[in-house]
């Protein structure tokens, strides 16, 4: 007799369904398991016979082998601990076979017969759902798994005891709850940052049309307090957006509790990264900041100490909105559609920009011109607005708190996002929640510029040699100036505007 129980082995953010089987059968005392199973798979067999005897069970004496099937499909990590334990329990006797029919199963053990919380419980419990069964997990990842459906049947056992105990009905399992994450504390404020009105406004620009935003300036001008502000004045997450974004989490294994929250993510490595660390990889290939990152903020700060190729390998998820990650054995694609925000000093030493200042390094444009050759065209070509970031005089820091916070910010920028979604909506593109993200063709499309405006950006373009991507991209940013203005049509002020947090100063300059 073969006693079997449901799983899952995961692809991304995909669950695909494993099937475990448990044979115990006479012959040499052993116990397998197969089925192109990891390291850490291949040892759940001990941690199995632990767990079994901390729970009062005893392995019988015989040839016992687990398949992991299909056998062709890699088995990663540590959540087929309880799927084999209750299959062998089954094997046994010790839990009714057909008990376990209707349920998907994860969950580590732990020597003493405890069910350790894994990562991935959101995945799972989606995928059973869709296959109209239910899900036995760990009692911490319960809330997480939680959020899959309320009509979900889940067991959420701590130890192998209570589940086998639930099975006889000797005591009751209650459903998990689904758990929010409560704010860790008020989040930074715009009205911290005196003076900037400037970068204010691109910061605004850059939240309403969720566009990348490159800032410059000297050290200590603000460029990353107004970078950790953006957060609070960007519209919270949509019910699909939460669930893309707590899937991926959920298979990083950073969903603290299993809680969830409907604030966009803010990830912000340092400059040492490597490359694996941003777009992802490894061995298991987990994902990296960018997918961490998706539907929401991306920060580099000192954007040219990263290393040159890992800023390039942003280049084409920036365009895509995913990013495939390729193994000898397996492909991997995680979404990565996240908003780039970038800090720079303008040179080495940081003040080439300021008046009067001579660089002990020789001319300041040459230092800057050297410094600046670490980001590469390419990448730079892919920021709709590159704003400079002056120094703050004391005069601006003795000033009193501006009147204008984050909050009065936000309700523009949800106004502005909410007319770019129902206009995405009525041409058929329900994905599409920005305009940063709009097709090139149905931004020409929705443009709805007059003849003054369209002479402006044909003159600015032959002037300044716009790439195909920058034309683009200076539609998509006036097109979010004058949903800022209520959703009109786009006039010769926002596509000036629109070309002057493109081109920068000097070449906005020969624009006009």
């Amino acid at each position: 007799m073969v006693a079997r129980v449901s799983t899952v082995a995961f692809e991304g953010i995909e669950a695909r369904p494993v099937d475990v089987q448990v044979q115990i059968a006479p012959g040499a005392i052993a116990f397998m398991v197969v089925g192109l199973a990891d390291k850490a798979v291949g040892e759940s067999r001990e941690r199995v016979r632990a767990a079994l005897n901390a729970s009062g069970l005893a392995l019988p004496a015989k040839r016992i082998t687990v398949n992991l099937a299909p056998a062709d499909m890699p088995k990663e990590g540590s959540h087929y601990d309880l799927p084999i334990a209750l299959a062998v329990m089954a094997a046994i006797g010790a839990i009714p076979s057909d008990a376990l029919q209707n349920y998907t199963v994860i969950g580590e053990l732990a020597l003493d017969g405890a069910v350790s919380a894994v990562a991935g419980a959101l995945p799972a419990a989606i995928a059973a759902n869709s296959r109209g069964q239910g899900l036995i997990c760990p009692a911490a990842s319960g809330p997480e798994a939680a959020w899959a459906s309320s009509e979900l049947d889940i067991l959420a056992p701590r130890s192998l005891i209570q589940l086998a105990n639930h099975f006889k009905g000797t005591q009751v399992l209650a459903r998990p709850q689904p758990a929010l994450r409560a704010p860790s504390g008020p989040s930074p404020d715009l009205r911290d940052i005196k003076g900037q009105e400037n970068a204010k406004r691109a910061l605004e620009v850059a939240a309403a049309g969720g566009h990348n935003l490159l800032m410059s300036g000297s050290p200590g001008a603000g460029k990353s307090m107004l970078a950790q502000r953006l957060p609070s004045i960007l519209p919270p997450l949509s019910a699909r957006e939460l669930l893309e974004v707590s899937m991926i989490h959920s298979i990083a294994g950073s969903l603290a509790g299993g809680a969830l929250t409907d604030r966009r993510p803010f990830r912000a490595p340092h400059h040492s990264a490597s490359m694996a660390a941003l777009v992802g990889g490894g061995v298991h290939a987990k994902p990296g900041e960018i997918s961490l990152a998706h539907q929401g903020v991306l920060f580099l700060d000192e954007l040219p100490e990263f290393a040159p190729q890992v800023l390039d390998s942003l280049r084409q998820p920036l365009e895509t909105g995913e990013v495939a990650i390729a193994r000898a054995n397996h492909r991997i694609v995680y979404p990565a559609r996240f908003q780039l925000i970038a800090a720079m000093n303008p040179c080495r030493c940081g003040h080439a920009n300021e008046p009067g200042y001579s660089c002990s390094r020789g001319p300041n444009a040459r230092c800057a011109a050297q410094y600046q050759a670490r980001l590469s065209g390419p990448l730079i070509d892919r920021f709709d607005l590159t704003i400079d970031v002056p120094a703050v005089t004391a005069a601006d820091l003795l000033l009193p708190a501006p009147a204008e916070g984050s909050a009065e910010v936000a309700e523009r920028v949800a106004a502005a996002r909410e007319i770019q979604v129902e206009r995405y909506r009525g041409l058929g593109l329900p994905h599409v929640a920005c305009n940063a993200a709009a097709p090139a063709g149905t931004v020409e499309q929705v443009l709805d510029a007059d003849s003054a405006a369209l002479a402006l950006l044909r003159d600015a373009a032959e002037r300044t040699r716009l790439s195909a991507r920058g034309y683009h991209r200076v539609l998509k940013l006036a097109r979010t100036l004058a949903d800022l203005d209520g959703g009109g049509a786009v006039g010769r002020a926002h596509l000036a505007e629109a070309l002057s947090y493109r081109l920068g100063g000097e070449r906005a300059a020969i624009a006009a």
